[in-house]
């Protein structure tokens, strides 16, 4: 543990992050999968689905918790399996 204030407060702040983080990227993982699995039973809509998921990309990478080359890569990603799968 640290002795300094400063470097104690660091530790206490960077716990926080860490959390909501940690928490942001559970969001992002849990519609992603929700989008694949309505694409793969084609139960609800996956329009819907996808919408929800980009979103939650981009509320992570307007506060940080990802990067912004990390999200795009994640939407398109997203938005190829979508495509392929109107498409087939």
């Amino acid at each position: 543990m640290a002795n300094i204030k400063s470097a104690m407060k660091r530790i206490k702040t960077s716990e926080k992050r860490r959390l909501r983080n940690r928490q942001v990227k559970s969001q992002i993982r849990t519609y992603s999968r929700r989008f694949e699995q309505v694409l793969s039973t084609g139960e609800g809509d996956a329009s819907e689905a996808l919408r929800m998921a980009q979103k939650a990309i981009d509320r992570a990478a307007g506060k940080g918790v990802i990067h912004k080359n990390n999200a795009a890569r994640k939407k398109a990603r997203l938005q190829k399996l979508y495509n392929e799968t109107l498409t087939g």
